[in-house]
């Protein structure tokens, strides 16, 4: 349970996360609303302690605090049917995970067949197969034990920075601001670094200096040598060729904003950089890998998934499996070799387990093939192996 729990961290961690700040949010809006009402009934008392009152103007005061605690019922029917709704998911993500335990080999099947289809929506999802993974996860019906919400967010603010606008960026930066502080994030000023060197591709060079004067104040020193660059830009044209400004009138810039706002999205949510369905396919791949699965064509396994052409490939950069204690299994049959399926040798020096062996001899009068080299032999030339 230690590894599973390992792995689905982010199952749980996630959805913690996006209750966690819908409380917050949730309490700042309250908190506000409750500042509305309180400044609303102040007025009220204050008209009503004074002689010039009347009854219309006392009228229109209660309306406006009746509309105040209106909107302040709204907004916290609203936050607290929110966070009801996260609480709900938290829950079934738990209980997803401890179906992990179960006596029953029926429950833990299923876990293990849906547990595969959120591993493959979430690497559909990081490849950018949006349609895909949503299709998948709408189709199996687990559109709560996936990340599909954070990921679609990200999607739209990596469109908007590819169509060259920065507002959605700049918006998502505003509503995590207190956690992308904490992670030392640079995301905001590089993309109002960005805004800057647009301002002055299109030559409005008083708006630049405008908007450095009002978004470069007050940075972190370490950003300093940046904002010195970019207030060179003003002394060149837009097409210079002098390095670094050259660089940093590039198009490229904009890829670079859409990496690192994925890098930070990963990065608040507690996210690894791979996959989850990455790593658990590197790790089954290097448990199973050894030399064998890379002594060519006569050398591999058909059970091995490692052996396989595909995988193989993708398992060529992992470690070996470290192996304590290994097993002989016989290359024809795939069972193992032991004091009830002696090893047999062939002349040729390739051994087999004397089951197989010995039913093809039954089926060809004695004489047995080896599936290796093609190499025709009679049963009696086979010599016992013995492994010490």
């Amino acid at each position: 349970m230690a590894d599973v729990t390992s792995i689905e961290h982010p199952t749980l961690k996630v959805p913690y996360d996006v209750l966690n700040k819908k409380f917050r949010l949730a309490q700042k809006t309250l908190d506000r609303e409750v500042c509305h009402v309180t400044t609303a009934v102040s007025e009220l008392e204050r008209v009503l302690f004074t002689d010039n009152r009347s009854a219309s103007h006392i009228s229109s005061l209660l309306g406006g605090v009746v509309e105040k605690l209106s909107s302040f019922k709204r907004k916290a029917e609203e936050a607290t049917q929110e966070e009801i709704e996260c609480g709900r998911v938290v829950k079934r993500r738990v209980d997803h995970v401890k179906e992990h335990d179960s006596l029953s080999p029926s429950v833990v099947a299923e876990w293990k067949r849906t547990r595969l289809d959120r591993l493959l929506v979430e690497y559909l999802l990081r490849a950018g197969c949006y349609s895909t993974a949503t299709k998948l996860a709408s189709t199996r019906g687990i559109e709560g034990l996936t990340n599909l919400d954070v990921f679609l967010v990200a999607r739209e603010v990596e469109q908007s920075l590819a169509c060259r606008d920065t507002t959605k960026c700049l918006a998502w930066c505003h509503d995590n601001k207190s956690k992308l502080r904490k992670l030392n994030s640079s995301l905001e000023f590089n993309v109002r670094m960005q805004e800057f060197i647009e301002l002055i591709k299109s030559d409005r060079r008083m708006e630049a200096i405008r908007h450095a004067r009002k978004h470069f104040t007050g940075q972190d020193p370490a950003h300093l040598p940046s904002i010195q660059r970019c207030m060179a830009l003003i002394a060149f044209p837009s097409g210079t060729d002098v390095s670094p400004y050259k660089e940093l009138l590039s198009d490229v810039r904009w890829d670079q904003l859409i990496e690192q706002f994925r890098a930070e999205n990963l990065k608040l949510y507690q996210l690894s950089s791979q996959s989850a369905f990455s790593v658990v396919l590197q790790s089954g791949l290097s448990a199973l890998k050894t030399p064998h699965c890379y002594r060519g064509a006569t050398g591999h396994n058909p059970d091995c998934p490692v052996c396989q052409r595909s995988l193989n490939a993708l398992a060529a950069p992992l470690p070996y499996a470290h192996c304590s204690q290994s097993r002989l299994v016989c290359h024809i049959s795939g069972d193992q070799l032991n004091e009830n399926n002696l090893p047999l040798m062939l002349p040729n020096g390739y051994v087999y387990g004397q089951k197989a062996l010995q039913q093809m001899a039954n089926e060809n009068n004695g004489t047995i093939v080896c599936p290796r080299t093609r190499q025709t032999y009679n049963i009696r030339d086979a010599e016992k192996v013995f492994v010490m």
